[in-house]
């Protein structure tokens, strides 16, 4: 079985009022990542203060706090997120100014979602569309290809995964591809509040189940992700590790009624791989599973 890959995702959009241990000037996120991966962490993903800068600003910021990062371990797999913007060169554009300065991966979203919380009612309230079209995804893989960057690819919902293994299936997917199943939890990760308003299949062994179904044959690097939960205490990161999958973990998707730290989360991962017996994967050796182009 391959080494186990950890993905750090250390701080997205959670608040320090949710959580007083995230991450959030260049200068903590770059401690953090650091920290992270001496904890065993091979990938860390982080989000900028702002997701309305783009383009060469938006640059600028990250490589406040990823420029140190690199400096001290080269190897580092770094990705950030999207910007807001009206099209894919506003949303998108600024990794290819990433990829220029040293950061080897990049946001792939195949797909659209609904993300909302819930009203007094308990039904879905204030939300919004986090859209990306066949076009922009098309868009996105030449960006990806053009710029050598090996694509992060969220699964927000099963027709994601569909699109997915269509452009694997038609040799267009970019080298490097590594395939996170983003399971909705029982927290809303917009507010962090207790809700069944949310996304995509639950954190379950059935409905990892059918991410496999759709998965086998394909030869994918996969990771499972509990979006507003506890990953490991849903019981996805034992069976990930058990199945040749790998984790991600972090304050960005934590979703529950304490306050734990990265490294304390990143622990409990690498705790169950050592007890199932599998070695935990360093940046350089996830380098060479994903087969990173670069």
């Amino acid at each position: 079985m391959p080494p186990l890959i950890i993905e750090a995702a250390l701080n997205g959009a959670t608040p320090r009022t949710r959580n007083p241990h995230v991450p959030v000037t260049p200068q903590e996120i770059a401690d953090a990542a650091l920290a992270a991966i001496d904890a065993g962490a091979a990938i860390v993903h982080t989000h900028i203060e702002r997701m309305d800068l783009t383009g060469d600003a938006a640059v600028a910021r990250y490589m406040e706090g990823y420029a140190p990062i690199l400096a001290a371990r080269p190897d580092a797999i770094l990705w950030g997120t999207v910007a807001t913007g009206p099209d894919a060169e506003a949303r998108f554009g600024h990794y290819r100014g990433l990829a220029r300065a040293g950061v080897r991966m990049g946001a792939f979203d195949p797909g659209s979602v609904n993300l909302g919380t819930h009203g007094a009612d308990g039904l879905p309230g204030q939300s919004f569309v986090y859209a990306t079209s066949y076009r922009d995804i098309a868009w996105l893989a030449a960006l990806h290809e053009e710029e050598r960057l090996a694509p992060a690819i969220a699964i927000y919902e099963p027709g994601w995964l569909r699109t997915t293994l269509a452009y694997h299936q038609a040799g267009r997917l970019p080298a490097g591809a590594f395939v996170k199943l983003y399971f909705g939890g029982r927290y809303n990760f917009l507010d962090g509040k207790r809700s069944a308003v949310t996304f995509g299949l639950p954190p379950t062994e059935r409905a990892l189940d059918a991410y496999l179904e759709l998965l086998d044959g394909s030869g994918l690097p996969w990771a499972v992700a509990a979006i507003g939960d506890d990953v490991v205490e849903t019981g996805l990161a034992r069976l990930a590790i058990e199945r040749g999958g790998h984790v991600r973990v972090g304050l960005e998707d934590f979703g529950g009624d304490h306050t734990p730290t990265n490294l304390a989360l990143i622990a409990q991962v690498v705790a169950l791989a050592e007890r199932a017996g599998r070695a935990v994967a360093t940046p350089r050796e996830a380098a060479a599973l994903l087969g990173l182009p670069r």
